[in-house]
């Protein structure tokens, strides 16, 4: 007897269905075949464990599994369950009416228990897509599938349990989708706040800026002046992701096991800081199985790269083509796969390996020439990608202990959000533009109009500073943000002085 069932393998993040054919004939013998690995193999020996355990059995006859299409590579332990339905059904010891409406997905303990599973978000996709009833999962992960809309999502915990939806001896009912109120309730505010932070209004401001326009930051100044902490607060005053945002936000974090079974739906933009010891591949993704690097786990987020000479050159290097083109490509021998990489850079770092190179009161202990080395550690094509560097300086005794209590993040906040607003307005239509850093090249001139002297005051800075195109089209994108946080329909001489004086890294005097 031939039976067919359903699953979905998942490459980068978007799944693809794959149907798993069970005939069943005279003999003993086992087969699988359509490009499993080895965990799909393995598979055989929880499913016979977990059969027995429930009161089932792997027949004594000649079984051929095949797992289409077969030309593409089927990873992981997700299948377990998609198998064992399809044996049972073989065998006709389960009702066959419903398996072809249904997608199944889980891994088997040997009890015959149900263990959560990666990418169930795009797999619901998929099966939606593909016009099924409904899905079948790990009860874990029923929550995350359940905001896709017009699919029947079932939550199960044991084999026994699916058993039993097929044949129709217990009732089940799908866990409600309800995409709106899990987006809209989640705890949006975070530890850290603005608020706590004394002085440092200059930075404070840059930040604000960042966040309004969506560009990259970098932080440079002696140890102790608060880089660290104010980097930590920008997640505070960043606007909320919309649904388009979240959704595809969650599908990352999904693919990479990294949800957690009791979020369904990430509201709040991602945060992510690794160390400065991270690999290439742990950065960008890949590995074996291809799995999604930190640069896109920090979609629709920040990155946040402490130390930032401390990282190995090529590590920083990688980071050069995502920046400009916001995915992250990875080719093997037999697929390429795609991550969205659309991220906030934020970067800090000493001014030179003491520390005090420009410091107010501490003296520089580094050699001649050793203050530029340190800086040369970092190349010029991934400074020209950042929007805005800022100096930052020691906070004086007075300051740090003032009493009066800073602006709150809260209130940041509603001028970032504010800014966005016209943003969201000025790229209405467009996809993937959704704040000033995304501007197109095509687009660049048109939106960010320079008046006549405007014009001429960018050409002078970019004589004396030696300013690169890129840099120029820098400038422009952060005159943009700061002229809509001040709803400005034109860009005014001082939004374009404000971000001319950001490329403080570009001044031929630097480190020297």
């Amino acid at each position: 007897m031939l039976v067919k069932t359903f699953g979905s393998a998942v490459f980068g993040i978007r799944a693809t269905m794959v149907t798993v054919e069970v005939y069943m004939d005279q003999g003993i013998q086992f087969f699988m075949v359509g490009l499993p690995d080895n965990a799909v193999k393995e598979s055989h020996q929880r499913i016979e464990s977990a059969l027995r355990t429930n009161g089932y059995r792997i027949p004594g006859k000649k079984i051929i599994i095949n797992m289409a299409p077969a030309d593409i590579r089927k990873e992981g332990s997700s299948y377990d369950l998609t198998i064992a339905l399809g044996i049972l059904a073989a065998n006709e010891e389960i009702k066959t009416e419903k398996l072809e409406k249904y997608v199944i997905m889980g891994e088997l303990s040997l009890d015959g228990g149900l263990l959560p599973i990666k990418g169930a978000l795009p797999i619901a996709i998929e099966a939606h897509s593909k016009g099924f009833k409904g899905i079948l999962l790990p009860s874990q992960n029923a929550r995350e599938a359940s905001i896709v809309g017009g699919l029947d999502v079932y939550g199960v915990s044991t084999l026994r349990e699916v058993i039993d939806f097929f044949n129709e001896t217990a009732t089940f009912s799908p866990v409600l989708p309800d995409a709106q109120d899990a987006f809209h309730h989640q705890d949006l505010q975070g530890e850290c706040d603005f608020a706590d932070v004394r002085g440092q209004e200059t930075i404070k401001r840059a930040l604000e800026i960042a966040a309004a326009g969506g560009h990259n930051v970098i932080l440079i100044g002696p140890p102790g002046a608060g880089k660290t902490m104010l980097a930590k607060r920008l997640p505070s005053i960043l606007p909320p992701l919309n649904l388009q945002e979240a959704v595809e936000t969650t599908k990352i974090h999904s693919v990479a096991g990294k949800l957690g079974t009791k979020r369904s739906l990430i509201s709040a933009r991602p945060f992510r800081a690794p160390h400065h010891t991270i690999s290439n591949m742990a950065l960008v993704g890949g590995g074996g199985i291809p799995q999604p690097g930190e640069i896109s786990l920090a979609h629709n987020g920040v990155l946040f790269l402490d130390e930032l000479p401390e990282f190995k050159r090529s590590v920083l290097e990688v980071l050069r083509q995502p920046m400009e083109e916001r995915v992250v490509t990875i080719s093997r021998a037999r697929v390429t796969l795609e991550y969205p990489a659309s991220f906030m850079l934020v970067a800090a770092m000493n001014p030179c390996p003491c520390g005090y190179y420009n410091h107010p009161a501490m003296p520089c202990q580094c050699a001649g020439g050793e203050v530029q080395r340190y800086i040369n550690r970092i190349s010029g094509p991934l400074f020209d990608r950042i929007d805005i560097h800022i100096e930052v300086t020691p906070v004086d005794f007075n300051k740090l202990n003032d009493k009066r209590q800073s602006e709150k993040s809260e209130l940041i906040r509603l001028r970032v959000m504010a800014a966005r607003k016209i943003q969201e307005k000025r790229f209405e239509g467009l996809k993937g533009i959704f704040c000033n850093a995304q501007i197109p090249s095509r687009m660049l001139r048109q939106v960010c109009r320079l008046s006549e002297t405007g014009t001429i005051l960018l050409k002078t800075a970019m004589d004396k500073l030696g300013l690169s195109a890129r840099a120029y089209d820098r400038i422009l994108k952060v005159s943009r943000t700061i002229a809509d946080l001040e709803s400005s329909a034109d860009i005014k001489l001082e939004h374009l002085a404000e971000a001319i004086n950001y490329r403080s890294l570009d001044r031929d005097n630097w480190g020297k």
